[in-house]
């Protein structure tokens, strides 16, 4: 059992970003205002729970828009798609309701633009994930992925004065910083946003990490999906911080042997992680003799995005 001094943290900004909120009210508006069946293509966001929950509502997932009927309603989930899936859906009449979050929709929109231009477009993340494969499918001649610094240092490109650079949003600047310092030294030409594109919510959340290990929290524990990757990203900006970090789905997922000499635990969540989630967490540790501490709120971080205007009250 921990010392009387051992103390939860509940680290804020946690939990649900504007882009995934956005999504998850989509999916639950058009399941109350349209007429079922609804269908979602892909995870709506990378947790487990919401889909769960999201399924016993009535949303059907589904992998393809190939597998919706003709002339169903379909939502494209927050990662967005390529092109290539839009022309499918228009092919097969579905009604499409898009709720790519809008940040991602900006790395699209910068892909297009650049490939205007003739220029190779590097788009730095992971190639598996659902947001790289549908940035990638905006220009899959011109997009060459670079997912690590050994890759930075040998991509090659048609022309070393015409190349620009992307970033999947769910990264941290603790992964990208070396691999784009790299690119830059070998492609001084190198076009990229003038503002980044590393999701808001993804560095706030991983901030939040580095300060509580910074204030003495010696186990990090961060609620979310393994297949989330800002969930991911914040597990190793703990152990790089110097803490013991684990990602966990639920509270069955919290081994007791952890929580063995701990003296502060950071308890935190992903961004498509719902707050109901931490607070079981919170309850089990509290239950061991962790003192609860730091904050009720999971996130005031003051930034919303509008519904897609299919799903918007009149």
């Amino acid at each position: 059992m921990p010392e009387i001094s051992s103390r939860i943290d509940l680290i804020a900004p946690r939990g649900y970003c504007a882009g995934v909120d956005r999504a998850i009210e989509t999916v639950e508006r058009a399941l109350d205002e349209l007429s079922p069946p609804v269908y979602v293509r892909g995870e709506i966001v990378h947790n487990r729970h919401v889909v769960d929950t999201l399924t016993a509502r009535g949303a059907i997932f589904v992998a393809t828009e190939q597998e919706v009927p003709e002339g169903a309603t379909i939502i494209l989930s927050a990662h967005g798609v390529a092109p290539e899936v839009h022309a499918n859906c228009a092919a097969r009449r579905l009604r499409v309701i898009d709720a790519t979050c809008p940040l991602v929709s900006k790395v699209h929109a910068e892909v297009r633009r650049y490939a205007t231009r003739g220029a190779t477009v590097l788009l730095v993340g992971h190639t598996d994930h659902d947001e790289v494969i549908g940035t990638s499918g905006e220009a899959p001649d011109q997009v060459i992925v670079v997912e690590d610094v050994e890759q930075a240092r040998t991509v090659e490109v048609t022309d070393p004065n015409n190349v620009a650079l992307t970033t999947q949003t769910t990264l941290s600047l603790d992964d990208t910083t070396e691999i784009v310092q790299i690119l830059h030294e070998r492609f001084p030409a190198l076009l990229m946003p003038p503002n980044g594109d590393i999701c808001y919510a993804t560095q706030n959340r991983q901030d939040a990490v580095k300060s509580a290990v910074a204030a003495g929290a010696d186990l990090v524990l961060v609620v979310g999906s393994q297949n989330s990757s800002n969930s991911n990203r914040m597990v190793e900006v703990g152990r790089a911080a110097g803490a013991e970090a684990y990602l966990i789905e639920n509270v069955d997922s919290v081994d007791p042997d952890w929580l063995t000499g701990k003296h502060r635990v950071a308890l935190t969540a992903g961004a498509s992680a719902p707050e109901v989630l931490v607070r079981e967490v919170a309850d089990l540790l509290a239950g061991r003799g962790f003192d609860r501490t730091g904050s009720d709120t999971p996130s005031a971080e003051g930034v919303i995005f509008a519904l897609p205007r299919e799903v918007r009250v009149s």
